[in-house]
């Protein structure tokens, strides 16, 4: 079973959701701005993806810049500021049973379905 995690405002989202579909995949859609996932949900992603709390994280956005230090270094906090502002969540997050890639390139994509 195939799931993303998506937001339909982000082009990179749009691109991987339609890459999906074009290759005959239609995945469990889980519009993420609107239910967002739980604390233990992004511990759990964060330990499939093998990456720090940090690796999660849209660094670009003002939300994130609003951060003070004493949150960004300490990774229980960064995940509960990722509970509470989701639009700070990298994405798109692709799911393959207990496997998951952020899908920003396609090539990652294609790593995990074909694994």
């Amino acid at each position: 079973m195939i799931s993303i995690w998506h937001n339909p405002r982000c082009s990179k989202s749009r691109e991987a959701l339609a890459y999906l579909k074009q290759n005959n995949i239609n995945p469990i859609i889980r519009f993420y701005m609107e239910n967002p996932p739980k604390i233990y949900e992004l511990k759990k992603v964060i330990s499939l993806l093998n990456i720090k709390t940090f690796g999660l994280i849209r660094t670009k956005e003002k939300e994130f810049k609003a951060l003070s230090q004493h949150i960004v270094n300490n990774e229980e906090l960064l995940i509960e500021a990722l509970a509470n502002c989701p639009k700070l969540i990298e994405r798109p997050i692709i799911f393959k049973g207990q496997k998951a890639v952020i899908g920003r390139a396609i090539s990652k994509i294609d790593d995990l379905l074909t694994d």
